[in-house]
């Protein structure tokens, strides 16, 4: 057998969609996280938006987020 191979999949989203599609992350009684390791349960990332990392019932990776990585303008120095 070979080397498995893992696939996440990312979906860009508005706030309300956001809203909508987290409260079913919670209802449904999913594990989500801020980072794509899974190591800050609970949590949702804040890099100039929001997102969260979540596995779905047949174990796919997921992710929304509100704003595409690197969109938010870095301060001097940063």
């Amino acid at each position: 057998m070979g080397p498995t191979r893992s696939d996440a999949y990312a979906f860009l989203v508005s706030d309300e969609e956001f809203d909508a599609a987290f409260a079913r992350i919670r209802e449904a009684g999913l594990t989500f996280y801020a980072d794509p390791h899974f190591k800050l349960p609970g949590e949702i990332n804040h890099h100039g938006g929001r997102g969260v990392y979540f596995l779905d019932l047949a174990g796919h990776g997921l992710e929304i987020l509100t704003r595409p990585y690197g969109s938010h303008p870095q301060p001097f120095g940063g």
